[in-house]
């Protein structure tokens, strides 16, 4: 079979790699091309068409500065799928682009197949009967996901969530402090996301954290997207490590995160490293996404959970001062982080076993026809 894969961001990069080995396993005969990162070029043996460092934008105004640049990816991929004519495609997240592509693909007969289901809950809900029409199989990977869309009277797959996959198959790093020259100090992790507007306006806050917490490490976890020279510019005069392609050996490493708001709360929910979640973003995408967001909490891990259990700073709240004073109970009032340890054992409860992109995998090989062993 010939899979097309649509992935455009690092978090579905990451996804996406799994689901084509997965898929491989399954299917010895298949084919892949790609619009996706490092991770899913390696895991496909072929070059991106498009690369995700050229895809994510965040935000409704930062989405409007980069029409062009949009429009333009999607006529090159619209192109690629047709050249390629492949059995099906498979859509990772990335709703703004996917869902257009969708479309395109249902109107010259291909099948299409969403992996990490639009989060049309949140906001815009009628955008459903889209998917409704454009998509053939739906696999969610949040627990709450099934009866959302059941109540649309949409019938659609919960596989697990991905993340498990990664973790439980991550393979940790007993050099890793040495091979950073870190010292020996407790480690602060600092997450300031994949995109250069989160990177910008987050890193120069954390990066403060550095004069306010002396007796830890602050380590920064860096996209690989970007190189060490980049984050330099937002450090001020702290001179902050840079890890690559190691958030997990880090988070493992770290008595505490600061996240940015996105997949990468639920991975430091699931290896139980406590955290602040912060966001920061233009005035006027916050203030068009207060107006039309349509939940209460914008991390994974207080969705979830249905509470507030980890901290949430967004916008005018997200100050170095409110981050190291949520840092500090973090770190030293026990009562506390014994809470949200507790608060992640119910999570882990919730998000049930590893195994999603096999299940999705399994999931789309028999829905092409391609019946295959257990």
């Amino acid at each position: 079979m010939k899979y097309y894969v649509i992935a455009g961001e690092t978090s579905g990069d990451l996804h996406g790699a799994n689901l084509i080995h997965a898929l491989k396993r399954l299917d010895t005969e298949a084919e892949f091309r790609i619009v996706g990162g490092d991770r899913m070029q390696q895991a496909a043996g072929e070059t991106a068409a498009i690369h995700v460092a050229q895809m994510a934008f965040m935000g409704f105004v930062e989405v409007l500065a980069n029409l062009k640049t949009i429009a333009r990816n999607l006529r090159i991929v619209k192109a690629d799928i047709a050249a390629y004519a492949p059995d099906t495609l498979i859509l990772i997240d990335f709703p703004g682009f996917n869902l257009k592509i969708a479309s395109y693909a249902k109107k010259i007969g291909m099948k299409v197949c969403y992996y990490i289901s639009p989060k049309v809950w949140a906001w815009n809900q009628r955008r459903v009967l889209k998917i409704k029409r454009v998509v053939d199989r739906l696999f969610c990977i949040l627990p709450f996901e099934v009866e959302f869309y059941h109540k649309w009277g949409m019938e659609v797959d919960y596989v697990g969530n991905p993340l498990l996959d990664a973790i439980a198959g991550h393979t940790d790093n007993p050099l890793f402090i040495q091979e950073n020259h870190l010292s020996g100090k407790p480690i602060i992790a600092l997450l300031p996301g994949s995109r250069h507007m989160e990177i910008s306006k987050l890193l120069p806050l954390m990066s403060d954290l550095a004069f306010r917490f002396p007796a830890h490490h602050c380590v920064i976890a860096g996209a690989p997207n970007f190189d060490e020279s980049y984050y330099k510019q937002y450090m001020g005069e702290a001179d902050l490590p840079v890890v690559f392609n190691a958030t997990y050996d880090l988070l493992k490493h770290a008595e505490a995160a600061v996240v940015a708001s996105g997949t990468a709360t639920l991975e430091t929910a699931l290896l139980n490293v406590p955290q602040v979640v912060v966001y920061k973003a233009n005035p006027l995408s916050i203030a068009i996404g207060r107006m039309v967001i349509q939940v209460k909490y914008i991390s994974l891990v207080n969705l979830i959970l249905d509470k507030p259990a980890v901290r949430e700073l967004i916008q005018k709240e997200c100050t170095t001062e409110e981050i190291a004073a949520e840092l500090d109970r973090l770190l030293n009032k026990k009562a506390y982080r014994e809470q949200v340890f507790a608060d992640y054992t119910t999570l882990h409860q919730k998000m049930g076993e590893p195994g999603a992109s096999g299940r999705t995998a399994q999931l789309i090989t028999n829905f092409l026809g391609r019946q295959t062993e257990d």
